[in-house]
């Protein structure tokens, strides 16, 4: 899984490349973002290797995604005095409620597991927020590339480009544009809107990964783990509005 997913990361930017060079579009005051988010992102893509490592993605992916837009909504009312609205409170307890639920209300849980879950959420907020700024300074396409290039050094050497060869099917290859797709349109949906909606929405495929995860990785998906990505979904979406 790890591999098919280093492959599809590398082959988005790959894609984009060409196009970005060809429409370079970037103002010198984008630098400082664009480093500031590639190196979210090594920690993210390092945390994340890991994560799957040692738990499920059924458990790892509804956690890190249902919490960073609840991370970044926090750290916007804390830091940036945002207000904080009853759809947003009832959001957060959502999130809250189904994250218990995808852990286990009786699991205690693997520690390191659950310093990664935080650590990759804490990230994919951080690099929203520091996105939603750069993004203003530069082209969706020329900073997709700035900021994963650093990624595309880091990735490989995890996870072996031996096994990252065995991975490239035609499947990879569209998942890699898709994941150049959803990527670009989040940066446009950044450059006009605050990053905890944006954030939120992208979370939304919570309940697919956690079914597919089922269906196509064999993991046991229990009831209250499908009922919790449920959760966090509907928490999300309030979060959103």
């Amino acid at each position: 899984m790890q591999a098919a997913a280093a492959a599809t990361f590398l082959l988005s930017v790959a894609v984009a490349l060409p196009f970005a060079l060809a429409w370079w579009n970037a103002d010198a005051s984008v630098w400082p973002y664009a480093l500031a988010s590639t190196l979210l992102e090594i920690v993210y893509v390092v945390a994340l290797a890991l994560a799957y490592r040692v738990g499920d993605m059924s458990f790892v992916y509804p956690l890190t995604r249902g919490l960073a837009p609840v991370v970044a909504l926090a750290f916007g009312v804390v830091v940036l005095g945002s207000s904080l609205s009853v759809n947003a409170v009832v959001g957060v307890l959502l999130v809250a409620v189904g994250v218990v639920l995808v852990r286990g209300v009786a699991a205690r849980g693997d520690a390191r597991t659950l310093l990664l879950v935080a650590t990759i959420a804490t990230t994919i907020a951080a690099y929203t927020l520091v996105d939603r700024e750069g993004i203003q300074r530069a082209g969706a396409l020329t900073y997709f590339v700035l900021t994963l290039a650093g990624p595309c050094l880091v990735y490989p050497p995890l996870v072996g480009l031996r096994a990252m060869r065995r991975e490239l099917h035609p499947e990879t290859i569209a998942a890699g544009l898709a994941n150049l797709g959803s990527y670009v349109l989040a940066l446009l949906a950044l450059r006009h809107g605050p990053a905890a909606p944006v954030l939120a929405v992208r979370s939304s495929s919570v309940v697919i990964a956690t079914l597919l995860a089922g269906r196509l990785l064999a993991e046991r998906v229990s009831r209250g783990r499908l009922a919790g990505s449920i959760l966090v979904f509907a928490g999300i979406v309030l979060l959103a509005t």
